[in-house]
């Protein structure tokens, strides 16, 4: 589906005329992406809100190609500043600047459009060109020139605007993975276990989950301690929304459990005392197939997650280790990093194959896979073993899975700026243009991921758990309730790909 945007630059411009014009070039539908509603998110500062909706609604329309209206200036709305990028951005829509400029000469019309330019400077790729209307055309092509803008012409009058028919996705954005993951979880319709059933951020998220049909969500606590929890925090539970004792689970996992661990022997006594740890407990219910996946973390560790994990469900047919990723939802795209959360010091082996695991996650939630093997060095400005391990990483990587786009070693910003990786690594098919950053161990990783987290104020949605046999997901002991809920979409999504 080929998106324009069609941004107003002047208040007095006929932005629907202009919409209608584009729509007739390009056979498309027309989008009224500003309305009462969305002016009122933003007004309340809701922009993810406005963002999210305005996605599931394009998405609704299934139209081949969509014109969508942009946000027209205000001065006594300033909050609206700026909108119109991040809507081009949620969409991954081209935008086009559309003027009224009566008797403007070339100097003054440049000047107008390297004004609302500025607007786009954080946002590359995706400032297509303007029309004019009530201009000269010489005064409009003279304009283009001192832009760097592609002159389409008027809305009564376009130019040829096949290029825009053509024109390939940049770019998964937040708002888009966001809504792709919670449409996924909800056709999944999977029953996930939160072993930390009476955390209050964990009922929190566990009602809204049930509220938005993410899932079906298992909390293992006393009713009344989870009931108090609500209480204490004005929660609603939801009645669909299951509440287990662990208490009066136990037993029927004594004799599976042994089963499973017979070989290590593991005596009844050994595995009540084990399955009083609701981890375990939740563990084993995954095993045998009693829910689809489990999300813990909120008070455990990462160990006392996967720990279980690797005794009873262990790892997937192919796999040789279990890794991990995070989805960080910057502003302009989703990129994905790993390993940030499992293996702090990986062989050259292990890295390759925390490389190929976390562009098959890319792949599987819609980001198209270009991986950046980082290094403190970019091809060869930098030495030492640290360096060696990741370009024979890159080397192995690259024999295993030919199809994958995967370059290293690069620096972060060789990796993930264009101009940079233009020019410390010409020719490369991923240097500025990364979608998955692998780092070289889980002390760069992890302090890189929270960096950017916390110092951005980035939604990162993880870390999911690769190389199980079935979805098992720790989340940070600092996360919010939003991070869990996401957590919990990923987890039901995972469950389904698994089934295939």
């Amino acid at each position: 589906m080929a998106k324009v945007l069609i941004v107003p630059v002047s208040a007095g411009l006929d932005a629907s005329a202009a919409a209608r014009s584009f729509a007739k070039a390009l056979n498309a539908q027309v989008f009224q992406a500003f309305d009462a509603q969305a002016e009122a998110l933003l007004a309340q500062g809701k922009s993810d809100d406005w963002f999210d909706a305005t996605v599931g609604k394009v998405a609704a329309l299934d139209a081949d190609n969509l014109i969508i209206e942009g946000i027209a200036p205000d001065a006594d709305k300033i909050y609206l500043a700026g909108k119109n990028v991040e809507l081009a951005l949620s969409l991954d829509a081209a935008a086009i600047f559309a003027v009224r400029s009566d008797n403007a000469d070339a100097d003054e019309l440049a000047h107008r459009l390297n004004l609302a330019k500025q607007f786009f400077a954080t946002a590359p790729g995706v400032l297509e060109g303007f029309i004019v209307d009530g201009a000269a055309a010489s005064v409009a092509e003279a304009a283009a020139e001192k832009t760097g803008l592609t002159f389409f012409g008027s809305s009564d009058a376009l130019k040829d605007v096949s290029v825009l028919a053509s024109r390939e996705a940049k770019r998964l954005s937040p708002a888009q993975f966001r809504y792709n993951l919670i449409d996924f979880a909800r056709q999944a319709d999977k029953r996930i276990v939160l072993p930390e059933g009476a955390e209050p951020r964990t009922v929190q998220a566990a009602a809204i989950c049930h509220e938005k049909g993410i899932a079906r969500c298992v909390l293992l606590a006393k009713r009344e301690e989870v009931e108090a929890v609500a209480k204490e925090r004005g929660i609603t539970l939801p009645d669909s929304l299951e509440i287990i004792d662990p208490a009066s689970l136990v037993e029927q996992y004594v004799g599976p459990m042994c089963e499973l661990r017979k070989s290590k022997g593991l005596t009844p006594e050994d595995a009540r005392k084990q399955l009083q740890d609701t981890v375990v407990l939740g563990t084993m219910m995954m095993a045998q197939n009693d829910v689809d996946g489990l999300v813990s973390g909120a008070v455990h560790t990462t160990a006392n997650t996967i720990r279980p994990a690797l005794q009873l469900i262990k790892t997937a047919p192919g796999a040789s280790l279990v890794s991990s990723v995070f989805f960080m939802l910057l502003p302009n795209q989703v990129l994905v990093f790993g390993d940030c959360a499992v293996n702090p010091n990986p062989t050259a082996q292990q890295l390759a194959d925390i490389a190929i695991q976390s562009a098959d996650s890319a792949k599987a939630f819609g980001i198209d896979p270009k991986v950046a093997m980082i290094s403190y060095s970019t091809v060869n400005s930098g030495s030492g073993p640290d360096v060696d391990t990741v370009i024979e990483a890159t080397k192995l990587a690259r024999e295993k899975r030919p199809d994958l786009a995967i370059d290293g070693p690069l620096q972060y910003d060789a990796a993930t700026v264009p101009g940079v990786g233009k020019s410390k690594a010409p020719g490369s098919p991923v240097a500025g243009q990364a979608t998955v950053l692998v780092f070289p161990d889980l002390n760069t990783g992890n302090c890189t991921y929270k960096a950017v987290q916390r110092s951005a104020n980035v939604l990162s949605v993880g870390p999911l758990l690769q190389g199980l046999r079935k979805p098992v997901n720790d989340l940070s002991r600092g996360a919010l309730v939003e991070d869990i809920v996401f957590t919990i979409a990923l987890t039901a999504v995972q469950a389904k790909q698994m089934e295939g």
